[in-house]
């Protein structure tokens, strides 16, 4: 036991007290048991993972930095790989050459492509091929916002908004919520140039993306919720897009009722954007939020999952096809099928489902806090855990 130890625990302790949270209440708050939680705070053990740091840090509304004293353990624990490589890519600076106007007189990037590419990987989990592609694409963007005018312009600046709400996709998917909501920030700060309210109400998605991961549900709450309300006199047939973002909105407000533990408000969420979907008619991905009938389905899951009817869930999951959606979504339709598993206490059945979802999206699955959260207590409930169990979780990082 450390100093840093020490000085770790008695902050977060000092924090959650701070916020009138209970250790049961706060324990639920980061997915931990309380008698985790009871010897983070006391000292006895140390946080020796990186996605569990931020994870408290964002519960408490601090910044991961104040809970990182120069001894503890996390330092020697890395940010995974692809995280780290989009992390990068956030932190450059690439503004400052574009103001300065030194590249002007550069011809202007053909950044169409690149921009549509950037989803293509962000849906198919390859996280370090789209951190490369940003490298580039990102200062192309910047320079050309600065350089043109009018509908030239607009349209450069709609391709960076986009662009940086698959850099928050990305890093939201690999737990990395801090750094998302700045990729966020910066496509809303975007989407008010162009002035496009769709553009608006799909940053307010993502934003909606990042509170869930943070498990902000109250802001997940009022955020989705405030943007919904506004959308809805636009959703009609003859408006697809207003009801994909109308109808993707819904579900994140059916999610965070789940996780607050409101069944009622779950459901009806889901009810709203089941009928969203219905007036669609298939499946659709305007503002690449993968909206559609299928989606729903997911969701309602999800949902279950949530709300500890691993019954609904698996019952629910063997009626989905979901072939027609991205493998990022087949795989995180998987993760939720596993944990459905665990609530059984099902193990074997569960490391399949995992190990199908890996075979999809290695990244994503090795990055996952969730994933890394079900494996966890898959090994702790088994006592002797098979090889493949044991090999999936040295993959993940659990030890």
């Amino acid at each position: 036991m450390t100093d840093g130890t020490n000085e770790q625990g008695r902050l977060i302790a000092t924090r959650r007290q701070k916020r009138g949270l209970s250790q049961r209440e706060f324990a639920e708050m980061i997915g931990r048991s309380e008698a985790w939680l009871s010897q983070v705070e006391r000292g006895v053990r140390s946080i020796d993972r990186v996605s569990i740091l931020e994870r408290i840090a964002g519960a408490l509304g601090i910044p991961m930095a104040e809970l990182s004293p120069g001894t503890t353990d996390v330092e020697s624990v890395g940010v995974p790989s692809a995280a780290a490589e989009l992390r990068s890519v956030l932190s450059t600076s690439y503004v400052m050459a574009a103001i300065l106007g030194k590249d002007r007189e550069l011809p202007l990037p053909d950044t169409t492509e690149r921009a549509a590419r950037c989803w293509t990987l962000a849906h198919a989990a390859h996280y370090e091929d789209l951190a490369d592609l940003l490298r580039g694409l990102l200062p192309d963007l910047e320079r050309a916002t600065r350089s043109t005018k009018g509908g030239a312009r607009k349209t450069y600046l709609a391709e960076l908004a986009s662009v940086y709400h698959a850099l928050s996709a990305a890093l939201s998917k690999l737990g990395q919520h801090e750094a998302a909501w700045v990729a966020t920030d910066r496509a809303l700060l975007v989407s008010e140039q162009v002035g496009d309210p769709l553009l608006v109400a799909a940053g307010t998605f993502r934003l909606a993306l990042v509170f869930q991961g943070g498990r902000q549900f109250d802001q997940v709450i009022s955020a989705a919720s405030s943007s919904a309300a506004a959308l809805e006199p636009e959703v009609s047939a003859s408006n697809p897009a207003a009801a994909s973002l109308f109808g993707a909105l819904n579900l994140q407000l059916a999610v965070a009722s789940a996780r607050m533990g409101d069944d009622q408000g779950a459901h009806r969420y889901l009810g709203v954007a089941r009928e969203a979907a219905q007036l669609l008619g298939a499946n659709r991905n305007d503002y690449e939020t993968e909206f559609g009938p299928t989606n729903v389905q997911l969701h309602e899951v999800a949902v279950a999952v949530e709300l500890g009817d691993a019954g609904s869930a698996l019952r629910a999951a063997e009626r989905i096809d979901p072939s027609g959606l991205s493998v990022e979504r087949q795989a995180r339709l998987l993760i939720d099928v596993a944990r459905a598993w665990t609530q059984r206490r099902r193990v074997s059945e569960a490391v399949d489902a995992l190990e199908r979802a890996e075979a999809l999206t290695p990244e994503q699955v090795k990055g996952h806090p969730i994933v890394e959260i079900t494996v966890s207590d898959l090994v702790r409930m088994d006592p002797t855990p098979s090889d493949r169990l044991t090999a999936l979780a040295r993959r993940v990082g659990v030890a």
